[in-house]
């Protein structure tokens, strides 16, 4: 570290202003190769901000207008995913032309989205038609959104789920894991219960942004049947309940990270399943009770690391790798292919083909009704 201190020091005297300082400094840590050393925020030059506005949609430009070519769906009921198209009082379609924003006209090369500047939150009349001359045309107000991420990420997560039902003809089931903190069991719950009776399970944990050490999520793939319960009236049941006891594969990536490490080491490590994608990030160091510098800024280093149970340090700088290496190309973009979700789909269909789990078979009733007076029932 001295000898890094030494190397960089000369640049000091020629830094303007915090963000110089902090690149500096984050050049310096890199010296360490260790994950998760961070440096940020502090007394920053903030330049003014212009809040924008979005409603959405895919646009195309077409006929002189702004056509919609894709509007995305939300959750009327939660406040995160607010689509402003997707409104029954809006009634917006995919080939309908944006004739017109608070009246005033829009048409290329005016930007659409100058035309939603400071509008996210607030009531904003627009105006709609099928024809690009504006002819039939309505006005309905729509409330603009501040981001569309949240849209969008939900969108690629149903539209991957739909891709695993179609693929599998609705035998595998599938959901999307995007960090091991709230989010992460948050998606983990609502999405893995429901789909607990299907055959086979794809858990998809690629793009994941760690937070802990999920164990829970391994724990519950992981669960065996223990016990059956003959139900007087109805199917029997298994125990424990809330358990999937078909076959399981894993989708990972390089940009799943520290917990995104970890959740794939254990699956593995379990032995729940084969890991499908990419080698994963390799940050397996955690950082907390970080102390703040006099401007506000933050300078992280890990509190702590993970090793193995038989001693060994696994996954930090080295990520866990997958059974089965596939890339995600450009070409597979274009054409709307996700090579490693078929992948893993194939695998498992692979796996149900070679037989369904064993599961427990109801025994024939004993008989509990001994007669009293027979001398063989008496001690």
């Amino acid at each position: 570290l001295a000898a890094a201190e030494a190397r960089y020091a000369p640049y000091v005297e020629g830094l303007a202003d915090r963000d110089d300082l902090n690149y500096l400094m984050v050049e310096m840590l890199g010296e360490l190769s260790v994950g998760h050393m961070y440096v940020g925020r502090g007394d920053r030059p903030r330049a003014d901000a212009v809040p924008g506005g979005l409603l959405g949609a895919d646009w195309t430009i077409e006929n002189g207008r702004y056509r919609i070519a894709h509007v995305f769906t939300g959750e009327s009921w939660n406040p995160e995913l607010e689509a402003p198209l997707d409104k029954p009082e809006v009634g917006a379609k995919v080939g309908d032309y944006l004739i017109a924003v608070e009246g005033r006209d829009l048409a290329p090369p005016d930007s659409i989205y100058a035309a939603f500047e400071s509008t996210a939150g607030k009531r904003v009349r627009i105006r709609l038609a099928a024809d690009p001359t504006g002819k039939g045309a309505r006005d309905v107000v729509v409330v603009p959104i501040a981001s569309e991420r949240s849209l969008r990420y939900r969108a690629w997560v149903e539209g991957n789920r739909r891709a695993v039902e179609r693929l599998s003809d609705g035998r595998i089931g599938y959901f999307h894991l995007p960090n091991t903190a709230g989010a992460g069991y948050t998606s983990f719950n609502r999405y893995f219960f429901p789909q607990i009776d299907k055959q086979a399970l794809l858990v998809d944990e690629r793009y994941n942004g760690g937070g802990l050490i999920a164990d829970y999520f391994v724990e519950v793939l992981a669960r065996q049947p223990m016990w059956g319960v003959a139900a007087r009236a109805g199917e029997d049941m298994l125990s424990p309940a809330g358990a999937l006891y078909g076959p399981k594969a894993m989708l990972i990536n390089r940009h799943a990270g520290s917990g995104g490490d970890a959740l794939p080491w254990m699956f593995r490590h379990m032995g729940i399943g084969p890991l499908v994608g990419t080698r994963t990030w390799g940050g397996l160091v955690g950082i907390w009770d970080y102390p703040a510098l006099v401007d506000g800024g933050i300078v992280t280093a890990p509190r702590g690391g993970l090793y193995t149970i038989d001693g060994k340090w696994e996954v930090e700088n080295q990520g866990v790798a997958p059974d089965f290496e596939l890339e995600i190309t450009p070409a597979d973009f274009r054409d709307g292919r996700d090579p490693q979700l078929e992948k893993g789909v194939a695998l498992l269909l692979e796996a149900l083909d070679q037989g369904r789990p064993k599961l427990p078979v109801r025994p024939p009733f004993p008989n509990y009704q001994v007669e009293p007076w027979r001398s063989e029932a008496l001690p």
